[in-house]
C-alpha cells in the first residue's frame, strides 16, 4: 500500500522527464472548488507554482489561493475564539465542582485550539514546512495522462472513483487510492487497458499498527531519484448537476526485498523511464503486454527511517 507520499513539487520536472505541460484551465476550476469545498486539499507545494503568475489564468488561480488562504485564517482564528471561550468555561465550571463533562470540554476545547494554532502559521506565512508536497488519500495531486497524443498535467484526487459509480463508493471503499496488480482485469477493468497515468513523488510512507501501536515508515529511493509511479484514473461527472472529479489510483504489487523485511507486503509500482511511453498509451495493447510493463521498473534501494512507532 502506500497511504502517503512526498509529490514531486518542481513543475520543471513534470516537462523534463515527462513532456507534461499544465492544464491551466483544469487546475483553475479546482482551484475555483477550492474556496466552496472543504474537500478539496491541494498541496501547499503546488500552490507555490503560481507564486509569480505570467498568464491571466495563472493571475485568476493565485487569486484563488490568496481568497482560499484569507478565509482559512479567518475560520482559523474564529475557532480559536470560541474555543478559548469554551476552555474559560469549563475552567469555571471546574472551579466550582468537578464533572466529567466540564473535563471533557476543557480536554476537547484544548486540543482544538492547539489544533488550529498549529495550522495558522501554514496559511499566514510562506516558511516551507516537511508537509508541503505531501499528499495523503482524498488529497489533490499532480498526475500527467495522455490525450489525443498530448501529455497533459492535471490536478486529481488521490482515491479513484470510478466513473458510473455512485459518490457512496468512496466510504464504501476506503483503500481505492490503490489498485491491486491482482485486481486490474477486476475490478479496475474499467480504468486498465483505457485510463492509465503516471505521479511523479519523491519518497513514499508506509502506516501499520504493530503490537497495538501505530509505526510510520518513509522510505526513499538510494540514490535520490524521482519516481514515476503507474497509476489509473477516471473521470465522474456528477449525475445530477454535471460536476466533474479526476480522481486516480496508485498501481501496487509485491515490494522489493528490504520492502518487505520492514514488513509490507505490497508497495507502488516505479515504472523504468522505458515504460512511460507505453504505459501511458494502453490502447491497442493487449492486458498481457501491460501486465510485462508493470515488470519495467526502476529498482533502486528503499532506505526507510521509523517516523512514528
Amino acid at each position: 500500500m502506500c497511504y502517503s507520499a512526498m509529490v514531486e513539487a518542481r513543475y520543471r520536472e513534470y516537462l523534463r522527464l515527462l513532456g507534461a505541460e499544465m492544464d491551466l484551465e483544469q487546475f483553475e476550476q479546482v482551484y475555483g472548488q477550492r474556496l466552496t469545498d472543504s474537500s478539496v486539499r491541494i498541496p501547499r507545494a503546488i500552490d507555490r507554482w503560481f507564486d509569480r503568475p505570467e498568464s491571466a489564468v495563472e493571475h485568476r488561480i493565485r487569486g484563488h489561493i490568496d481568497a482560499y488562504r484569507t478565509a482559512t485564517v479567518t475560520r482559523l482564528e474564529t475557532e480559536i475564539f470560541a474555543q478559548r471561550k469554551r476552555l474559560a468555561e469549563a475552567e469555571r465550571k471546574l472551579a466550582t465542582r468537578a464533572t466529567k463533562a466540564a473535563s471533557e470540554s476543557k480536554r476537547i476545547a484544548g486540543d482544538k485550539i492547539s489544533a488550529a494554532l498549529a495550522r495558522l502559521p501554514l496559511y499566514r506565512g510562506i516558511a516551507p514546512t516537511a508537509l508541503d508536497a505531501r499528499i495523503f488519500p482524498f488529497h489533490h495531486a499532480p498526475i500527467v495522462l495522455e490525450q489525443a497524443g498530448r501529455r497533459v498535467l492535471r490536478l486529481a484526487r488521490y482515491h479513484c472513483r470510478p466513473s458510473g459509480k455512485p459518490p457512496s463508493i468512496d466510504r464504501q471503499y476506503p483503500g481505492l487510492y490503490n489498485a491491486r496488480r491482482d485486481n486490474l482485469e477486476k475490478f479496475w477493468r474499467g480504468q486498465f487497458g483505457s485510463a492509465h497515468a503516471v505521479m511523479l513523488i519523491e519518497s513514499f510512507f508506509e502506516n501499520a499498527e504493530r503490537d497495538g501501536r501505530n509505526q510510520i515508515l518513509h522510505f526513499v529511493p538510494r540514490p535520490a531519484q524521482p519516481m514515476r509511479v503507474a497509476c489509473l484514473y477516471s473521470e465522474w461527472t456528477d449525475p445530477k448537476d454535471g460536476r466533474r472529479l479526476l480522481s486516480f489510483a496508485a498501481v501496487t504489487d509485491e515490494p522489493p526485498a528490504e520492502v518487505a523485511a520492514a514488513g509490507y507486503d505490497r508497495m507502488i509500482v516505479n515504472l523504468a523511464a522505458e515504460a512511460v511511453d507505453r504505459w501511458l498509451a494502453p490502447e491497442g495493447r493487449s492486458a498481457a503486454e501491460l501486465q510485462a510493463l508493470l515488470d519495467e521498473r526502476e529498482r533502486p534501494y528503499y532506505a526507510h527511517q521509523v517516523l512514528a512507532a
